[in-house]
């Protein structure tokens, strides 16, 4: 909703779909790389079997922790509300 309780307008809502999408691909991208630098070494190495059963199982975990913390961290970031300027003063409660 706008400031004066309106509907929001069609620059809010294209606003809204990008930064959803940077979002969920940013966080994608990041989940993948965590999830290969800590699945990885048991796919390309030859590790003991426990090891390798359980590298990407907490590799997977991993991942999806760091996908929503990611997402949920984007979208918070792009919520807040920007403080309109006031020219020659310093603090925005004075």
């Amino acid at each position: 909703m706008t400031m004066h309780g309106g509907r929001r307008g069609q620059a809010e809502r294209d606003a809204i779909t990008v930064e959803i999408g940077y979002a969920l691909c940013s966080a994608v991208f990041a989940a993948l790389v965590l999830f290969g630098a800590v699945a990885g070494p048991a796919l390309l190495f030859d590790l003991p079997r426990g090891l390798e059963r359980t590298l990407p199982v907490v590799g997977l975990l991993l991942a999806a922790v760091l996908f929503l913390a990611r997402v949920v961290g984007v979208l918070v970031r792009f919520r807040r509300p920007v403080q309109p300027s006031q020219p020659g003063r310093t603090n925005p409660d004075s």
